[in-house]
């Protein structure tokens, strides 16, 4: 949208609202933050702001009930229990910053990407456990669809792993 003139000014659980810009005038990151507390939340997105970023929260679900609770098994200490008050609704950042011409990219090391690459590998390898488990145990082929899905994540996540960790030795040599 930002390449065709169009800035993100707002977001909904389902809907985003934009506004007119220059074209390409501004570039754009997702994040995913829901095993953060919203103490850690909260304090990444004041040192995103620091850096001259806005920053939106965004859902991940389309739930639209008032007063839920998710439990988060995978999550951060302070993270496992979501609920309105908390990080429910807010799992994921979109993070803008003016187009300067260089890449936009949150996480710049290869040990930053591999942190950040073990935080979104989490709630697959949980994923694919429970529907693992669900599809022997309930001799289910829809969840063992599901954890076959969950697996290729998985071997995904493996992957690039061993890359950033090969990219890594490289760059240290």
């Amino acid at each position: 949208m930002s390449d065709r003139g169009w800035r993100l000014a707002r977001t909904e659980k389902l809907l985003y609202e934009f506004e007119p810009c220059g074209p390409g005038q501004y570039r754009y990151c997702v994040e995913f933050v829901g095993h953060k507390s919203r103490e850690d939340a909260d304090r990444y997105v004041r040192f995103l702001e620091d850096c001259g970023c806005r920053v939106f929260f965004k859902n991940v679900n389309l739930n639209w009930n008032v007063g839920k609770v998710e439990v988060r098994p995978w999550a951060e200490k302070g993270g496992r229990l979501a609920s309105n008050a908390t990080t429910y609704n807010r799992e994921l950042l979109i993070v803008e910053k003016e187009n300067d011409g260089r890449p936009f990219e949150l996480h710049t090391t290869c040990e930053d990407r591999a942190r950040y690459l073990k935080d979104c590998r989490r709630p697959v390898l949980f994923l694919f456990v429970m529907m693992a488990a669900a599809g022997i145990w309930k001799r289910s082929w829809l969840a063992g669809i599901f954890a076959v899905l969950a697996l290729a994540a998985l071997v995904w996540y493996q992957i690039a792993l061993a890359k950033l960790k090969r990219r890594s030795e490289l760059e240290e040599l």
